[in-house]
């Protein structure tokens, strides 16, 4: 879905992003057990609404993966880090862009 921020998607009457975010978890400093039942709690709403078999777990925390993804627990879609990690954003537009161009 082109131009979808989904990080403002509301979450406890919140942006999604100021609660599930790593900044938001460094900003509160939670525990990875807790940030990760904020995260569960938004890819079960992104779940709900779009039914994806795949979610991609990218920015800086992809890298730390292994602390968290076995911690969300009720998703019925794949979850897994991204591959690029934090650099993934950055291929992606960059391929986009050599494709527009």
């Amino acid at each position: 879905m082109p131009n979808t921020e989904l990080g403002h998607l509301e979450l406890g009457g919140h942006d999604a992003e100021t609660r599930a975010s790593t900044k938001a978890k460094d900003d509160h400093e939670l525990t990875w057990e807790h940030w990760a039942k904020r995260v569960t709690k938004y890819l079960a709403h992104v779940e709900m609404l779009f039914s994806p078999e795949l979610f991609i777990i990218g920015g800086g925390v992809s890298r730390k993966s292994h602390k968290f993804l076995h911690l969300i627990e009720g998703i019925q879609a794949e979850i897994v880090p991204a591959q690029l990690q934090n650099n993934a954003g950055i291929v992606g537009a960059a391929m986009r862009a050599a494709k527009a161009g």
